[in-house]
């Protein structure tokens, strides 16, 4: 079904600036997680050349940033770092003056630098930092050869959402700013590195006849967070005219299998939300230690191998990505505290691309479960816990700790609600079209978005007068309104959870092994989720589900980690080295942090759930472990000794 449509003007942000500067003008503010100032100057361009060191687990750098200057008289700037050493600063080729500040807890260190001359107001300096990363970088995760699926070569990937690129790159690590970059990377020649950027060519490096040099260009302007690196034994296969999937050679069939609609995916979301405009859409299948789900670097989206169920059931995490295209990346958050710019309006494209390839009541069984979600993550951090709030205030607050299903599913519930208001999916979709055409290629705020929806709908006002706009944006819990969603799909697994919720031990004899054979893959999942709604289903249920179902058997990451909480919840022991294996075979924390923390609270098995954390952590990628420290209650510096 094709949205309204919306003519498309999707020229560079230079040639439309002139439109948007009233607007930019109203917006002098500061991001609360980074240290450098978008009011005074921004960075249009980067140049990296990078060595990558898998002895030494550092990445040498060295990095031109063409700067432009914002006022007269313009000489010190301050770009993120975080863990880097400085070897050099130049500005236009001349020396430059440069210290690293105080170190702040998670923002890192400031890196000022003074030119050794003025600016006028529109001119540029091309600043080159050479520099070395910290093997403990917050963005790279290196891999020994036995971290690998082929357990022959090394492997390094990059993760820089939400501000761990000051980790990798000195820069302006803030979402408010884009720039195009290019980049060299050198690595060892049995290796293959790919970045978020189109190709452009390899040669043997002229240093080192034992290496590679990479070459990569990003002609669309972008956050710093959307730069992404990847080095291993890759392989790719061809599974559209413009998509690559990228993996080592043990997945990448079964990954091209698993993505080979993605160019469907592509075609339909550029239907609904106007041209793709990054050229080329890759997928690179990581190792199991990646710790999202997937992240939409421009050009390749990174996919964790949790996504491999072999059923296609997991495509909505690539539409999510795809999503991202538009909103995310070619329209950005403007600080990370309207993170829900980004994901409520990723999540709701997303569902509007299942509803064009599946239907209507599959959209509306998906938001049902992402309801669910939002409760969850509610009731973690605590009802009145302000990062629950839409726009949460992130002064002094780590992106990394606020990160939850609040900003996607909080968002989406917002924007299904403004839907049904203002005359259902195509009149709305058409709003959310001419939203990322209108801002195409900037970062904005929350207030922006919404000025733009009182324009757009400028014979509407009385309806969105009506809307509580404090409550659903500056208030913590659950949204002030729950949207009706059509239950047709959801029916089924709310009856089958009931029976097994009022069952007594003698009517465990009625279940049957049709009762899930007859439900979608979703639909299981569902089943599984309302369960873990309620109190612990007694173990003789557990144990009889198992017997009927052969939920073990399941190799679907989503409803094997709901399964296996549920065991674990109803006290089957049995299940605990099972969740625990899970937790640890991959490192995703969608599913590694909630199974730690059910075998935790598992009193007799409390020790076994630490024992295995610390056994494993230094495998953990560094977000991963950190968090699940904080879950499990683990004092670090004593863990570190142990």
């Amino acid at each position: 079904m094709r949205a309204q449509r919306v003519p498309v003007d999707y020229r560079p942000c230079s040639a439309r600036r002139s439109s948007l500067s009233a607007v930019t003008e109203l917006n002098v503010m500061s991001d609360p997680c980074s240290f450098s100032s978008f009011t005074r100057c921004v960075t249009k361009h980067l140049n990296l050349h990078l060595h990558l060191d898998f002895d030494r687990h550092v990445i040498r750098g060295r990095v031109a940033l063409t700067v432009e200057a914002l006022e007269d008289r313009f000489s010190t700037l301050t770009l993120d770092s975080s863990d880097l050493s400085v070897v050099s600063v130049t500005a236009n080729g001349q020396p430059a003056r440069f210290s690293l500040g105080p170190k702040h807890s998670f923002k890192g260190t400031p890196l000022e630098i003074t030119l050794p001359f003025d600016l006028s107001r529109g001119q540029h300096v091309i600043v080159e930092v050479t520099y070395e990363t910290s093997p403990s970088a917050t963005a790279l995760q290196w891999l020994t050869p036995e971290q690998t699926a082929g357990k022959k070569h090394p492997y390094l990937f990059s993760q820089c959402q939400a501000h761990h690129c000051r980790s990798m790159i000195p820069c302006q690590d803030t979402p408010s700013i884009k720039h195009t970059y290019y980049a060299q990377v050198s690595v060892p020649k049995d290796l293959v590195a790919v970045m978020s950027a189109v190709r452009d060519g390899q040669e043997v490096d002229p240093q080192d006849s034992g290496r590679i040099i990479y070459r990569f260009r990003q002609t669309v302007p972008m956050p710093s967070y959307l730069i992404a690196i990847v080095a291993g034994a890759l392989e790719s296969r061809e599974i559209g005219p413009r998509s690559r999937v990228w993996s080592e050679k043990e997945f990448v069939d079964k990954a091209a299998f698993e993505f080979s609609e993605t160019e469907a995916m592509l075609k339909t979301a550029e239907e609904l939300a106007g041209p793709y405009v990054w050229g080329q859409y890759d997928v690179l299948v990581l190792p199991p230690s990646f710790p999202y789900g997937g992240m939409e670097n421009p050009c390749l989206t990174f996919a964790t191998p949790t996504l491999l169920a072999g059923d296609k059931s997991l495509s909505g995490v690539i539409a999510h990505e795809i999503s991202h295209s538009w909103t995310g990346n070619l329209v950005t958050n403007k600080t990370w505290e309207h993170f829900w710019l980004n994901e409520g309006h990723t999540v709701y494209l997303e569902r509007m691309i299942g509803r064009c390839l599946e239907s209507e009541q599959f959209r509306q069984f998906k938001a049902i479960g992402g309801w669910k979600d939002l409760q969850d993550s509610v009731n973690t951090f605590g009802a009145n816990n302000p990062l629950t709030n839409l726009v949460p205030s992130l002064q002094d607050v780590s992106p990394d700790d606020a990160f939850s299903s609040v900003p996607y599913e909080k968002g989406f519930a917002l924007l299904y609600h403004l839907e049904e208001q203002l005359g259902g999916p195509e009149v709305f979709m058409g709003f959310v079209k001419s939203y990322i055409q209108r801002f195409a290629y900037n970062s904005v705020t929350t207030e922006e978005w919404k000025n733009y929806l009182f324009a757009y709908f400028k014979d509407k006002v009385d309806i969105l007068n009506k809307v509580d706009w404090n409550a659903w944006m500056f208030t913590p819990g659950m949204p002030p309104v729950k949207p009706q969603y059509d239950t047709t799909m959801a029916d089924a697994c709310n009856a089958l959870s009931q029976r097994w919720l009022q069952a007594k031990d003698q009517d465990l004899n009625s279940f049957k092994q049709s009762d899930v054979k007859t439900l979608s893959s979703h639909q299981v999942i569902e089943f599984l989720s309302l369960l873990l709604q309620e109190d612990p289903l007694p173990l003789t249920h557990v144990k009889k589900m198992q017997e009927v179902y052969d939920l073990n058997a399941y190799m679907n990451a989503e409803i094997r980690f709901r399964w296996l909480r549920l065991c674990v919840r109803s006290r089957w022991e049995e299940a605990v080295p099972l969740a625990l294996k899970m937790a640890t075979d991959q490192g995703r924390m969608k599913f590694t942090r909630p199974l730690f923390r059910e075998v935790f609270n598992f009193e007799k098995f409390r020790d076994e759930a630490l024992r295995v954390f610390l056994a494993h952590r230094a495998g953990m990628h560094p977000v991963t472990s950190g968090l699940v420290s904080k879950d499990l209650k683990v004092d670090v510096s004593n863990a570190a000794s142990q």
